[in-house]
């Protein structure tokens, strides 16, 4: 069985013998593995040794998901190059993908392309998501854009807004892409 290694600081040596002492010197008997790391530990400040352990283990598991938080995830290139397909050189979408990745990227996309602090009619909104494809079905786009929690809407339809998000490392891929196919296209 192999055996996991908790590293112990202690701030003070001296209180930390002191503390052991007494301890042991309560026993009437020689301490057990057992008593012996929780006396260990109480004398490190803990209430015993299953309370130093997971606090151990919560701090490396914290640690563990800060360093996950500081790398950004890397992007799936296969998810843009087939999304890719849908949009002309102009950067506009001429047919609805079947896959629901493929959906969402295109949404994510449309939803890049819509001014952050302005509120729309569904006239406008409708208008502007005409401007960026090419299949004429503003309402799929509006509905699956406040479905995915991009926009929002008042429970009449009357109001129309961006709801800011972090988007997805895919994103910033397939603007930089589709901005080289425009150039190249122009």
């Amino acid at each position: 069985m192999t055996r996991t290694i908790f590293p112990m600081e202690v701030a003070d040596i001296s209180a930390f013998a002191k503390s052991l002492r007494d301890q042991i010197g309560k026993l009437d008997h020689k301490p057990s593995h057992v008593e012996m790391l929780n006396a260990l530990s109480k004398a490190g400040g803990f209430r015993n040794f299953q309370h130093f352990r997971s606090t151990v283990r919560t701090t490396d598991t914290l640690q563990e998901w800060s360093l996950e938080a500081e790398a950004p995830p890397a992007p799936d290139e296969a998810r843009v190059k087939k999304t890719m397909r849908v949009f002309d050189g102009a950067a506009r979408i001429t047919r609805w993908p079947g896959k629901r990745s493929q959906q969402e990227l295109c949404l994510w996309f449309l939803w890049s392309r819509i001014p952050l602090p302005e509120t729309f009619t569904e006239r406008g909104i409708s208008a502007l998501l005409n401007t960026f494809h090419l299949f004429e079905d503003p309402a799929l786009l509006r509905r699956d854009l406040v479905d995915l929690g991009l926009m929002r809407r008042n429970r009449d339809g009357s109001d129309y807004r961006r709801v800011e998000k972090k988007p997805p490392p895919e994103l910033e891929l397939l603007t930089q892409l589709l901005g080289e196919a425009m150039q190249k296209a122009a």
